[in-house]
Formats: C-alpha cells, structure tokens, sequence
C-alpha cells in the first residue's frame, strides 16, 4: 500500500522548522505497513521517520506508547523514540491527524527469517521484557479474550464465508480458552505484535524493534507466544519449523526465564495468539472494501496455526 495521507514536501518542512533537526533534503512516503501513514525523512542532520496515525490508532494511547518507547530507549534497547520540537512536544498534528517525528533505525524486515535470526529476535524479546520490569503505567489489551469474544460476534456467521465451519471452529475455541485461560502468570507491558515486519535486522543482528501500537499491560509469556506464531511458521501456516522454534525460544530464555507455570500455558497462550490475529485478519477480510489502501491478509494463514497448536504439548516449546 501507498500512504493513507498526503503531505507535501512544503508541509513538512514547515513541521521541521520547529525542532532542531535540520532542514529538509528528501521526504518519500514508505509503502511498507498497513496502519498509519509513514515516510521517510531526510534532513542536513539525519534520517527520521515522520508517522501520521491513522483510524486503527486511538490519540488517546499515544501517550502511553511514547513513554513506552521513551523508557526503553533510556535502557538501551534498539527501539524508535519520538523526537521532541524545541517546546519539548512529542505529538503534533499534520494534516488533521497526530503525527510523531522519529528517530530513524538501521535495519530490513525480513521476508523468510532463519533460525538464527529467530535466535536473535527472541534474545531480543527477552531483553525488552527486563526492561519493561519496572514500566508502571498501565494500557488494558482491548485484543486479548474479551476483545476476541466480541469480535467473533460481530463477524458472526460470515465467518463460514471464509471457510466452511470457521464459525463453530472459533465458538469451539473461545470455549475452551475462556475455560482454560492462564490469569496469575508475571505480567508486564509488552509489544503484543512481534511480526518479522516488526523486527528490523541487518545480517543476523537485531537493530530495531518498532510498531508498538498494539503495546499493552498483559502477560508476558503471551508475548512470547505471539512472537513464535508470527516466526515459526510458513505464510500460509502449514510448514512449521522447529529449528527456528527452539531457536526463538532459547534466545528469550537466555535473557528472560521462562517459570515452570509460563512454559506449560505457552501451547493455551499460543492457541490464543493464533486466534487473536485469526479474528482481526477476518473482520479486516470481511469489512475492508476492495478498493482500500490496505491489502487484506488471509486469515486462514492462522486457522493452520491453530490447528497445528490444538495438537501442541509443552514440548514445543523447549529450547
């Protein structure tokens, strides 16, 4: 996809007049992400990324990810802070949306990561989750069981659109995760959406972790979880690699260790990973107009990973 907002080159150099980074010498919209309208800065100082924020994100959370990213910036974690203009203003408003400058990252996203690149990104996971020990302030994830109650219900029996039995499938599902959810494991504010496109690395180094937009106050090894559904496995969901598995789960153990009690709930987490991106790529399937910006993704690529995790022991997940 293309930017959702236009921005001309005369209105961002207008925004750069009121920090200290220059003046501008290129500005080109980023055709990668599917949220927000992002382009790529280029001032007699250096590289920025200019975010303008889209329907998905509430400017009411802005805040809290901010001093997310701000907390883990000051403990050395490769994460994008937003610079702050010269009155020490992180949000701005450019054409009628909240908008962030912010620091530009080295790195690509991955297309077909390898083992120990998933070494690294659960390294990665790991030493962000020490970081964030002692984070206090709080966002609820609005996508965790309740949330996918809700959206189940509002697709409805549309769901069997997609595929035959899908409905049934994910009432099945959601009764068995209501029943069995794991509510005392160590919680801590987390990425919650730790995709390769997530993760930018050059070689087999992870040198930024970005889009904390789905960022919120849950469990811990739930994060973990939806990282090993984003990495593990082929697009489509039905090739399942075990040697970049284990490695994922050995990097986060080397710098965050996994309790007893978190290791055997990570195939119920991992049901509640697959289900989670399951329902938000359906309802996005089923309400995204075919002539939109956005590319809609298939969310059969996660009834496999379900599917795969129904038949899953804690033997998975061993490092």
């Amino acid at each position: 996809m293309a930017v959702y907002t236009h921005v001309s080159a005369e209105g961002i150099s207008a925004l750069l007049d009121g920090y200290d980074v220059g003046t501008l010498v290129s500005a080109k919209g980023i055709a990668e992400g599917v949220e927000n309208s992002n382009y790529l800065i280029e001032t007699t100082q250096d590289r920025f990324i200019l975010t303008l924020y889209e329907k998905r994100v509430d400017a009411a959370d802005l805040p809290f990810f901010l001093k997310l990213l701000d907390h883990l910036a000051e403990r050395g974690q490769p994460v994008p802070p937003a610079i702050a203009d010269r009155n020490g203003t992180q949000i701005q408003t450019v054409e009628g949306r909240p908008a962030c400058l912010i620091a530009f990252l080295p790195g690509v996203s991955l297309g077909e990561p390898n083992a120990a690149q998933a070494l690294a990104t659960g390294a990665a996971l790991g030493q962000l989750h020490q970081a964030l020990v002692d984070f206090e302030d709080r966002r609820p994830n609005t996508l965790s069981l309740s949330g996918w109650r809700s959206l189940a219900d509002q697709c409805g029996s549309a769901l069997d659109d997609i595929a035959p039995g899908m409905r049934a499938s994910v009432d099945e599902e959601l009764a068995f995760l209501e029943a069995h959810w794991p509510n005392d494991l160590p919680q801590s504010a987390i990425h919650a959406d730790l995709f390769p496109d997530n993760v930018l690395m050059l070689d087999d180094q992870v040198t930024g972790i970005i889009d904390f937009y789905f960022a919120c106050t849950d469990i811990r090894a739930y994060d973990l979880a939806v990282t090993h559904a984003a990495w593990c496995f082929d697009d489509d969901g039905r090739g399942f690699d075990a040697e970049r598995s284990s490695a994922l789960i050995s990097g986060y153990a080397q710098h965050a260790a996994l309790a007893e009690a978190e290791r055997a709930a990570l195939p119920i987490l991992a049901r509640g990973a697959a289900l989670r991106f399951l329902l938000t790529r359906a309802w996005d399937w089923l309400n995204t107009p075919p002539d939109a910006l956005v590319t809609r993704k298939d969310p059969l690529a996660f009834l496999n990973r379900l599917e795969f995790y129904r038949g899953a022991n804690a033997d998975l997940f061993a490092a």
